[in-house]
């Protein structure tokens, strides 16, 4: 079958694989018919979060038909479409029946210490072969597949893997309540729906800062009072359209590339010398860094934590769902204590929102399929990750077509 595959920083094929087999009596085995790419699988194939062994299968994103099952998954057959939540949970541990499925104690092989696991990453969270193939092995299939209603369809479905539900997780860390103020740090699919999720849960403002015209383009159409920081200090005009006080929640929906290398002054330089997909990847790669040779993947200073904790009204609220690596140590922990702001963070607890987001969409109080820019056959996924990464116009969140 035919999957997207790891070979190394900046190295991923398009190729023959072979075929997924039940493991375990929990498992399943789903053919794919939609999948997606997601700023994370960036991340890895960028070596910002290492750790990823050659060979593994990509993606964490995909919607399904089961196609097998083993003995001990009673409440799935052949044939039942299916959503995969990204993160993988027994369902049964203690955490898991407290709703933290990502921190579940029974799904990473690593140990229980070893934290989330997930489709398609670096060692440390399994590895799984990931989801931007024909077919996967689904393991705790009873808990790790969530299934469809006729009346939703892949688009809507797709985004219930990982993106929607990481954007509603950080609306709720960041605790907005109706009347609020809120700024969104990052346009890309996740700070979509982070806005989204901000309006269902009653805020009063949201702000959105981004510097892809075609980002703040969409975010602007929700509503969202857009900044774009390459034309503005984000700080400064956060705090003068708020008469000095600052926003009430902060969402940083970026992650571990919003380093300063990228942004402010060095930015400039970054992307005259970026030329084109495989060059960037190398430069950025631990042992090309302009960081220098003692540079640690994630280990940059990140502009949008020090923005975000700057931009924050006093006693307010900072929620982290964008992607670190264990490696990332730097916060301005001063400036947080010193204005009692609260932090949250943390990686989605998938399986718990599912079916909420499931009745959301079901109502059509929501449509997130409205973010999806690109749908593009597997074949074309190579292509596409190019795209994606150099923010190309018209390339917010592109769907990969598997299979009718």
């Amino acid at each position: 079958m035919k999957a997207v595959v790891f070979h190394g920083i900046g190295d991923i094929r398009l190729e023959n694989v072979p075929e997924p087999k039940l493991i375990h009596a929990t498992d399943a085995i789903v053919q794919i018919t939609t999948s997606a790419i997601c700023g994370t699988d960036l991340h890895l194939i960028r070596g910002t979060l290492p750790g990823v062994r050659k060979g593994t299968v990509l993606g964490h994103e995909a919607v399904g038909v089961v196609l097998e099952v083993g003995r001990d998954v009673r409440n799935l057959r052949a044939g039942d479409r299916v959503v995969v939540p990204s993160t993988i949970a027994c369902g049964a541990c203690a955490y898991c029946r407290a709703g933290y499925f990502a921190q579940c104690d029974n799904s990473n092989p690593n140990g229980r210490s070893a934290g989330t696991a997930f489709y398609g990453g670096p060692a440390d969270s399994g590895p799984f072969d990931g989801l931007q193939a024909e077919r996967a092995r689904i393991p705790f299939a009873n808990v790790g597949l969530v299934k469809l209603p006729e009346s939703v369809d892949d688009d809507d479905a797709i985004l219930l893997s990982d993106i929607f539900p990481t954007a509603w997780f950080g609306a709720k860390l960041a605790e907005i309540r109706r009347g609020d103020t809120v700024c969104v740090f990052g346009c890309g699919p996740v700070g979509q729906l982070c806005i989204a999720s901000a309006k269902l849960l009653g805020a009063g403002r949201v702000l959105a800062v981004d510097r892809v015209p075609d980002r703040l383009e969409m975010a602007s159409r929700q509503g969202a009072e857009v900044i774009d920081f390459e034309d503005e200090d984000p700080v400064e005009t956060i705090r003068r359209l708020t008469s000095d006080i600052g926003v009430d929640r902060a969402i940083d929906a970026v992650g571990v590339d919003a380093s300063h290398a990228h942004h402010g002054p060095a930015a400039k330089k970054f992307k005259k010398d970026r030329q084109d997909f495989e060059d960037e990847l190398e430069r950025i790669a631990p042992e090309r860094n302009p960081e220098g040779d003692n540079w640690v993947p994630g280990d940059a200073p990140s502009q949008v934590l020090d923005w975000a904790v700057d931009a924050l009204a006093k006693a307010g609220t900072l929620s982290i769902v964008g992607v670190y690596p264990d490696t990332a140590t730097r916060f301005p922990i001063g400036k947080a204590m010193n204005k009692n702001l609260t932090l949250q963070m943390g990686n989605c607890n998938h399986r718990k929102y599912v079916p909420e987001l499931l009745a959301l969409i079901q109502t059509q109080a929501v449509r997130p399929s409205r973010i999806l820019t690109n749908s593009v056959p597997l074949e074309g996924a190579i292509e596409a990750y190019r795209s994606f990464d150099r923010r190309e116009p018209g390339y917010t969140k592109v769907e990969l077509r598997v299979a009718a």
